[in-house]
């Protein structure tokens, strides 16, 4: 027994010269079909769950609205651009070091053809990873900018160690 024989492609009677290739290889319209579910997965993998579906309650992408966030040493603030939107249209939520922001744009169509406007709601989650002065959190929205400020809290400022670098 030689160890082609081991090998579950390629085997033959011993009449043609093996091959490198499985069966299902050889039929070209399998390939095509593997070749085609290939490209749907790399277009469409950066979309992830934002793909909006036909009834979606969501016509944005995953990443409205945009935002910043900035971290020193005593605190952190998150920046969002929410453009178009009011104060009472948002929600700011601090649950468990994460925190949570959500709002809708709601529609005011006049039975226009054609719009570029985007309505719906969004909802953006974003891991603090640190402890934070829950009784001192700021939100400020001033013209389509909502800044959010989360003092840190002296455990975690403390806790803070500078690395230095050699050279």
């Amino acid at each position: 027994m030689s160890v082609r024989d081991l090998i579950p492609w390629g085997r033959n009677d011993g009449n043609q010269a093996p091959s490198l290739y499985r069966d299902s290889d050889r039929d070209p319209f399998l390939a095509l079909h593997r070749e085609v579910n290939r490209l749907f997965d790399d277009v469409f993998r950066g979309f992830g769950s934002a793909l909006p579906s036909v009834g979606a309650t969501s016509a944005f992408g995953a990443g409205w609205p945009n935002i910043e966030i900035s971290d020193s040493d005593k605190e952190i603030k998150v920046t969002a651009e929410v453009a178009g939107l009011e104060e009472k249209d948002i929600e700011i939520l601090l649950n468990d070091g994460v925190l949570t922001l959500k709002g809708q744009k709601n529609s005011e169509t006049e039975n226009k053809q054609f719009s570029e406007r985007f309505y719906g709601r969004f909802e953006r989650r974003i891991p603090l990873g640190v402890d934070v002065e829950e009784d001192k959190v700021e939100a400020l929205f001033k013209n389509g900018v909502l800044t959010v400020t989360l003092p840190k809290t002296e455990k975690a400022q403390s806790q803070l160690k500078r690395i230095a670098i050699k050279t």
